[in-house]
């Protein structure tokens, strides 16, 4: 069977739309959504292994006509992140929260189409950077230069877009969960080490096509080979028994509310919530757990060190006669404002922990650029997006060691568990409420929390106000999930840590490695084409 080259869609078009460029970028939006259909609830996490190849392929073609094709690579990115990000449309309606329905409406769709726009620059950026540095000589040398930078660019620009405040699908997210093996790779250098294996495989079997005139169809197995080693390597990593010190175990509580969001805030769900925190508190104290986990602002009112107002209700009282250890969700109070919080509260009914939310969701907990958007937000809703982030450097004290503390969002950030590792934090506990978000949203959340505690080489404890909440040991397996939009109790018992992966002692080093290479690779191949016409002279 004759294979299809890409040099049969010709890439210099004249200025209107023809049937070859609509075929080019149709076949960019596809593999785009390809990637997407990796990612959870489908999880189909083998296709991405080479569904970044068109993309590749064509971004090479495209530099060898002489241009760089930003309309292919914005289809790769949209298709993607589009796909991968759907869930945001979620968020409407917000009729409860008094916005009305066409308002809601727009702010769910421009959040959608912006966060992928967001993401999709990543995309054109790579393209346009790996266009601009790539050579494009033909043979064995030059495929392995461009894979190089290829997976250095990428990685490098994954770490600059991870630093920002709108991150979540990482190409290592298209593995979590499906893959666990290949997760166990973030021990080495955090999620970019995955996601550099992923662009070396599907760069392979791209360089392989670009050349198959000149090998042999048999070398399409060093991809393969990449792919079984790389395997191999996470196997090893993913068979080292946990060796769990009875002395250091923990039986936690989890209650998952279910308040749906629509009265969450009156007094209906406030006395639902409430009633139902402090029954599966006494259930859970009389099993015998050494504290409780609740989702995110569980109790949504300020909780204060100094006020005693709290003191009168019911889930307070029933902290005093049993002594447990309550991990709550709730609000705190700081200078500038109100902080979205977990709180933990000893036996005594005192507040000795207290981790504040570091990475706000954008226009639901604050509004980005304030000055410019915040008079056009306030125009379309009544919501008041104004919290304030918690501090980078925190250190959450649970009564039984250091944690390591993420409220929602905070679980895309991989850097900022890792920073709670390396202080001192021996378990991972998240608090969520994702309740305005379809499934989709839920077990990505899920798959994000998955690999942070492969990365952390911790036990992690997830409470969720409607799903999913569960545990996950240090191998990102999950021993318990629950059910969605079902009002759950669990316990389970956990295991303290102390070791520290080599991520969490040197962090994301690969990336930096990879850039440096790539640099010198890059200078010494230009330097090389201009010094030697010199020397035949």
């Amino acid at each position: 069977m004759k294979l299809l080259s890409f040099e049969h869609f010709n890439l210099k078009l004249p200025a209107n739309l023809n049937l070859r460029k609509v075929r080019y970028i149709s076949l960019s939006l596809f593999s785009g959504i390809l990637m997407g259909l990796a990612t959870e609830p489908l999880g189909w996490w083998l296709v991405t292994w080479v569904a970044f190849v068109p993309l590749w392929v064509m971004v090479v073609e495209a530099k060898r006509r002489g241009r760089i094709p930003w309309e292919i690579t914005a289809g790769w990115g949209v298709g993607y992140y589009g796909f991968s990000l759907f869930w945001m449309t979620g968020i409407h309606p917000m009729t409860s929260l008094g916005v009305p329905w066409l308002a809601s409406l727009a702010i769910a769709i421009f959040s959608w189409v912006f966060i992928t726009l967001w993401g999709t620059a990543i995309v054109i950026v790579w393209g346009w950077l790996f266009a601009k540095l790539m050579p494009l000589n033909i043979g064995a040398k030059t495929s392995l230069i461009r894979i190089l930078i290829g997976t250095a660019l990428w990685c490098a620009l994954e770490a600059v877009w991870s630093g920002g405040p709108l991150w979540w699908s990482t190409l290592a997210l298209t593995q979590s969960f499906g893959n666990l093996v290949i997760l166990h790779l973030g021990q080495i250098s955090g999620p970019n080490t995955v996601v550099a294996t992923i662009l070396v495989v599907n760069g392979t079997v791209a360089e392989l096509w670009l050349t198959h005139k000149q090998q042999k169809s048999s070398l399409y197995l060093i991809p393969v080979g990449i792919f079984a080693i790389a395997h191999l390597i996470g196997l090893s990593l993913y068979n080292i028994p946990l060796n769990s010190d009875p002395e250091t175990s923990l039986r936690v509580g989890v209650i998952q509310g279910n308040i749906p969001n629509e009265i969450k805030l009156n007094p209906q769900g406030f006395r639902q919530a409430l009633n139902g925190y402090t029954r599966g508190y006494l259930e859970l104290a009389a099993r015998g757990v050494d504290a409780v986990l609740t989702p995110e602002t569980a109790l949504p009112f300020v909780w204060n060190r100094h006020d005693s107002y709290h003191y009168n209700y019911s889930l307070y009282q029933a902290i005093l006669p049993q002594g447990v250890i309550a991990w709550v969700g709730g609000f705190g109070e700081t200078e500038g404002g109100l902080t979205n919080s977990l709180f933990t509260i000893n036996g005594e009914g005192e507040i000795i922990g207290q981790y504040d939310k570091t990475h706000l969701v954008p226009l639901g907990e604050y509004i980005p650029f304030d000055a410019i958007l915040g008079r056009v937000i306030n125009r379309l809703s009544p919501l008041e997006a104004r919290l304030v982030a918690g501090e980078k450097q925190q250190k959450f004290e649970t009564g039984w060691g250091k944690a390591i503390a993420g409220i929602c969002y905070d679980s895309a950030f991989a850097d900022h568990f890792r920073r709670q590792v390396a202080a001192g934090g021996e378990f991972i506990l998240t608090a969520s409420n994702d309740a305005h978000y379809a499934t989709m949203m839920l077990s990505q959340h899920h798959a994000q929390d998955v690999m942070r505690a492969i990365e952390g080489d911790r036990w992690t404890v997830r409470a969720t106000n409607t799903g999913y909440s569960g545990i996950i040991d240090p191998h990102g397996r999950t021993l318990w999930i629950s059910g969605i939009n079902t009002y759950e109790i669990h316990d389970h018992i956990i295991y303290r840590r102390h070791s520290q992966t080599l991520y969490v002692r040197w962090g994301d080093w690969l990336t930096f490695l990879l850039l440096a290479i790539s640099a010198i690779v890059i200078f010494w191949n230009r330097f090389l084409s201009l010094a030697i016409p010199q020397n035949r002279r």
